[in-house]
């Protein structure tokens, strides 16, 4: 028999070789550049005292010339800083603990379903199947108009939950900040589902007697990844406005919204949703640069309304008796991967180093000019990023985006251990995520986090953060009490 072939992967490491063409090509320019460098240095030493005096010597400088010059190196410095844009700080952020009263174990959430919709057990076995895989635990909480029986979603009882949850994380923000009332510029306030008259933004400049000019937006109708919508007209608001503070609130109120039907495809965001909300601070001061937590870097949004099935795969409707929920499509996860490939296309190039961009390049011509079937080549985020916030919308979408983005189970784990421990808080649950990390002490200066976010339309939104200093893990927030039992194992199926 020939002697076998050597097994390549074995005898040279792999590993150090993709390490080393990772290096060369992020550092292109400077592994091209030291050498002509040295070269340049070589001859220098080699020329005598006297030949570099007389080198000098030959020069010719004239006076309008230097001037010239220097007047054409000032204008094109000064046309830069102009035109560059105004760095966008997040200060900080406070996040919204719902009480204990208003905890619904698995138990209670069943016994309300059984008593509830005691006219059809299908329904409620449905429900009990959605909840065992749902991947949220026990401490989930929703508003106290929900927990009657039957539930009592009226204007009061919903105007009483916004006020709770905003004002509260209002009242956190401005507690950890030192931020006061007046001081706000800007204020942004999303919540999909809920949109009463007076506006909720206009609930809060009440509550807190803003300024007369305050520039106020109330976002709603746009879904659980309204709250990047919102940093992102934020960050546009700020540009035009130097020297000016955003305040951002993202929330989704529960109790106008649970659904008391009978359709499957309505009953799911009952098992999902749960209480929760946020308040931002950004500002594009520079007096805040040293204690602001992150910097905004980019924000992309995707938005795939114009075709049919991505426009109804998430929509309020009435059901045949009437009822208003809201339907989610069963082409939902395949509509969101859709939109994630393109908001995943216009995101690359301005986050990935260049030897991810020219692997996925040479893969991109091969498979046109070679052969169709090569495999496409998968960017490595991890290259990109050190953390990833995915919105807890559901075990599905966070199971799906680690699947696609070739992520461990530590990057997804602040996405499955804020599910499990709020439920899905719609636009809110991402500040919900970074919480986790900050309390987890993993929050490094100069740390790179992506945000994704889903939403009805069908949008696919993204944020990128740069950690702008080491941060202590905080004593209060969301997680202070309960952070040491986390990260927590979650079965496939929790039987009930």
């Amino acid at each position: 028999m020939p002697p076998a072939s050597p097994d390549f992967s074995s005898s040279v490491k792999l590993k150090y070789v993709k390490l080393g063409y990772q290096y060369v090509v992020d550092h292109f320019l400077t592994v091209l550049l030291v050498p002509v460098m040295v070269g340049i240095l070589i001859e220098v030493v080699r020329l005598g005292p006297e030949e570099i005096v007389n080198l000098w010597n030959s020069l010719h400088f004239d006076l309008i010339q230097i001037l010239c010059s220097s007047f054409f190196i000032i204008f094109i410095a000064t046309v830069y800083f102009m035109s560059k844009p105004r760095c966008i700080y997040l200060v900080d952020y406070a996040c919204y603990k719902p009480p204990v009263t208003c905890r619904v174990p698995f138990a209670t959430f069943m016994e309300h379903s059984r008593l509830i919709l005691s006219n059809n057990p299908k329904s409620v076995e449905f429900q009990m199947r959605i909840l065992e895989r749902s991947g949220l635990g026990e401490e989930t909480c929703l508003p106290p108009a929900i927990h009657y029986i039957p539930p009592k979603p009226t204007m009061e009882a919903a105007r009483g939950e916004a006020e709770v949850v905003i004002f509260s994380a209002m009242d956190s923000l401005f507690k950890k900040t030192g931020l006061k009332p007046k001081d706000i510029d800007i204020l942004i306030v999303n919540c999909s589902l809920f949109s009463p008259t007076p506006s909720l933004s206009a609930m809060v400049i009440n509550k807190y007697k803003l300024r007369s000019n305050i520039k106020s937006f109330n976002l709603s109708g746009m879904g659980c990844s309204a709250g990047l919508i919102s940093i992102d007209l934020a960050r546009d608001l700020l540009q035009v406005h130097p020297n000016s503070n955003a305040v951002v609130v993202s929330t989704e109120i529960i109790t106008p919204n649970y659904y008391q039907g009978n359709e499957r495809a309505m009953l799911l965001p009952n098992c999902l949703f749960r209480m929760g909300g946020a308040a931002i601070l950004l500002s594009n001061r520079r007096t805040e640069r040293r204690r602001a937590k992150y910097r905004l870097v980019h924000v992309v949004r995707t938005h795939k309304g114009a075709d049919d099935k991505a426009y109804r795969c998430v929509f309020e409707e009435e059901d045949k008796e009437g009822k208003v929920g809201i339907s989610l499509s069963k082409d939902l996860m395949a509509i969101a991967g859709e939109a994630l490939k393109s908001n995943i296309t216009t995101i690359g190039p301005l986050v990935l180093p260049g030897s991810e961009q020219l692997l996925f390049l040479l893969t991109l011509i091969g498979r046109k000019i070679f052969n169709p079937k090569w495999k496409p080549y998968i960017p490595d985020f991890k290259l990109a990023f050190e953390h990833f916030c995915i919105h807890a919308g559901g075990r599905a979408v966070i199971d799906e985006l680690q699947k696609n983005l070739q992520l461990s189970a530590e990057h997804v784990e602040a996405s499955r251990m804020t599910l499990h421990r709020f439920g899905n808080t719609s636009s809110s649950s991402l500040w919900y995520e970074m919480s986790y990390l900050e309390a987890k002490g993993r929050m490094k200066k100069g740390d790179r986090i992506w945000q994704i976010a889903f939403g009805s339309g069908f949008k696919c939104n993204s944020a990128v953060w740069k950690c702008n200093r080491t941060i202590k893990t905080p004593t209060d927030g969301p997680w202070e009490d309960c952070i040491h039992r986390y990260p927590v194992h979650i079965p496939e199926v929790v039987k009930l």
